[in-house]
């Protein structure tokens, strides 16, 4: 089981005149005390090219690094215009970035993470699941050299249905499970060889969920489709970047234990859960939002 980062994190507390570099090896840092891998620039190298930013942030660790970038649908719907001209942009768009990721996976990256924040506003609309589909296919054609990872935050995008949603070879989806609950359909309906990172610990403010929730949704996604643990992962929910830096680092500690309990044998990890937590997992149902609605397959309980 491993766990990483979706999103931003606040600025490191170092002085106002910090190079870039002195923030980003902070926030690696971080990511590496909390037991968080693939590490993230934390978001900090802004507008910098993914190649260089990648290669920078690689530098300073042993550990994977990925690199988060912006997904041609999101930018596209960002452009306003009729559907014809966000539509030829979109897939210009795609095709552009296509470019960039291929770059990305001949430098060595080993994970490359798309963003769709503007998948959430898909719906069952016919022409958007079009577009959708078609700039996805077009972004990852030829890219068979590195794991690509599609990212949903923000809400939810299960009314685009998982054939609109992974209708490109996606390697895996992450999908944020506190803003938008019912993305566990999309998890419940992914096809078994795909990785799910689940984005359930919360990014809210003065939020401090145990452990608990969060192996509960790892087995969850891990019963799912006989998927198993090796293809799941935990992650936030989304940015950590409104929250200070020590309420942020919390968040990240929290995540890399659950990651750790998640491999132990499930004697040991029952032993460090609070038992209270553990003893109606409707609880954690309602804390996630509602389980997937379909009937349950045999071994899909993980509790």
């Amino acid at each position: 089981m491993f766990a990483t980062l979706l999103g931003s994190l606040p600025r490191p507390p170092l002085a106002g005149s910090a190079p870039l570099d002195a923030l980003v090896e902070a926030a690696v840092r971080a990511q590496e005390s909390a037991g968080i891998e693939p590490l993230t620039d934390g978001g900090l190298r802004g507008d910098a090219g993914p190649v260089a930013a990648w290669e920078a942030t690689a530098a300073l660790t042993d550990r994977a690094v990925k690199q988060a970038v912006g997904g041609p649908y999101t930018i596209g719907r960002s452009g306003g215009g009729t559907f014809a001209e966000r539509t030829a942009a979109t897939i210009a768009g795609a095709e552009t970035l296509n470019a960039v990721l291929q770059a990305l996976a001949a430098a060595g990256c080993p994970m490359i993470e798309v963003h769709e924040p503007a998948a959430t506003a898909i719906g069952a609309d016919a022409a958007e699941r079009a577009l959708f589909r078609e700039t996805h296919l077009r972004l990852l054609d030829g890219l068979d050299r590195t794991h690509v990872s599609l990212a949903i935050t923000g809400g939810t995008a299960d009314t685009a249905g998982i054939e609109t949603i992974l209708a490109a070879p996606y390697a895996s989806l992450a999908v944020d499970l506190i803003a938008g609950p019912d993305n566990w359909r999309l998890v419940a309906l992914a096809p078994g060889d795909r990785g799910i990172v689940c984005g359930a610990l919360s990014a809210a403010a003065g939020s401090e969920d145990g452990p608990e929730l969060l192996l509960w949704a790892a087995a969850y996604a891990a019963s799912t489709m006989s998927r198993g643990p090796d293809r799941v992962g935990l992650a936030t929910a989304s940015s950590l970047a409104h929250l200070p830096w020590a309420e942020a680092i919390s968040k990240l500690e929290r995540l890399g234990e659950a990651a750790r309990l998640a491999d132990l044998p499930s004697d040991e990890a029952i032993r460090s859960l609070d038992p209270r937590a553990m003893d109606s997992r409707a609880a954690a149902i309602g804390q996630v939002g509602p389980a997937p609605s379909r009937r349950p397959r045999q071994g899909d309980d993980p509790t």
